[in-house]
């Protein structure tokens, strides 16, 4: 059975600078305009696919390792976001959270699925 494509994708990478998930972005986009970096949160759009993507990128959104990538749409190269998690975790080396599902009513907001060393995991995240 195939999930559902996501209405937009949120992952959390661990300990990977800004650069390398810009650069890891850029491998998917034709183009990347930066809209505006302000402190610890950059807001870009990406152009993959003849789609214009907004796209948020928040440093240190939990504690100081973790880092927020929200792709505000459902055109991305990604159905899901475990999906995504999986490229990221594999293409940046690092561990790489994501909610377990795509946000439906009466689901546990803490469930998790830790990706790292093409194991997945489901955790409870209580962030």
């Amino acid at each position: 059975m195939t999930s559902p494509r996501h209405p937009d994708i949120e992952i959390y990478i661990k300990n990977c600078s800004l650069e390398t998930i810009q650069a890891w972005l850029a491998s998917h986009a034709e183009k990347i305009d930066t809209l505006s970096s302000k402190g610890n949160s950059h807001s870009l759009t990406l152009h993959i696919d003849d789609h214009a993507i907004d796209t948020l990128i928040h440093e240190r959104a939990v504690g100081k390792a973790w880092t927020s990538l929200w792709l505000k749409s459902d055109k991305s190269p990604w159905a899901t976001d475990l999906e995504c998690a999986h490229e990221a975790a594999s293409a940046l080396g690092a561990q790489v959270r994501c909610i377990v599902s795509g946000w439906v009513d009466g689901d546990d907001p803490d469930e998790y699925w830790k990706v790292e060393n093409g194991i997945d995991e489901k955790i409870q995240w209580q962030t």
